[in-house]
């Protein structure tokens, strides 16, 4: 499996440091180093490790035709207050709607990147929310958060993005609006 992850910020770091030496990586940047364009080129999975704008923006300017793309993002205001859509369409459904030919799911947008850095024994059940309406997508990025150290939560179609996006933003709400630090997430999700 080859992965482009899109994106040099701390989850895109913290999950290429997770999946190296279990998957063949590639760490593409919009300043220096690997672009975008040829980070995706072999790559079977894209993963966009951006903000949603960004990667609205990456989606839609991208050869993605054929490639699993899984959106971490979070729709969420410039103040961190709340999301800038939700309810009756998620980032990924818009994702979805620019990247042509691309099997858009839903992943990792409920984890802080603080957990990345926390040993893989540490965040084995740590749930993962995957939302995607393509089955063999949906498997391979379970395989995904798999490998990277997390329990694979499976949420239906993409429609399901409407759901786990609110609980990226609760979240940002309780770590970082209410102070509780990037521990809380997702520790109040464990069952």
């Amino acid at each position: 499996m080859s992965i482009a992850i899109l994106g040099n910020g701390n989850m895109g770091k913290g999950l290429a440091k997770r999946l190296a030496g279990k998957a063949s990586v590639t760490v593409g940047s919009r300043s220096g180093g690997t672009s975008y364009a040829d980070a995706v080129k072999g790559a079977d999975i894209v993963v966009l490790a951006l903000p949603y704008a960004a990667a609205l923006e990456a989606a839609g300017s991208l050869d993605l035709k054929g490639k699993v793309v899984v959106d971490m993002s979070n729709p969420i205001t410039a103040d961190f207050s709340g999301l800038t859509i939700g309810h009756t369409t998620s980032a990924a459904e818009e994702i979805a709607k620019v990247a042509t030919g691309a099997r858009v799911v839903k992943a990792f947008n409920t984890i802080f990147a603080a957990l990345l850095d926390a040993p893989a024994a540490a965040t084995a059940s740590v749930p993962v929310f995957v939302a995607g309406n393509d089955e063999a997508a949906v498997a391979a990025v379970a395989d995904l958060v798999g490998k990277a150290g997390f329990a694979v939560e499976q949420v239906g179609g993409l429609d399901g993005a409407r759901l786990v996006e609110p609980v990226g933003m609760l979240n940002i709400r309780l770590g970082y609006g209410l102070g509780r630090g990037t521990s809380i997430a997702p520790a109040w999700l464990k069952i």
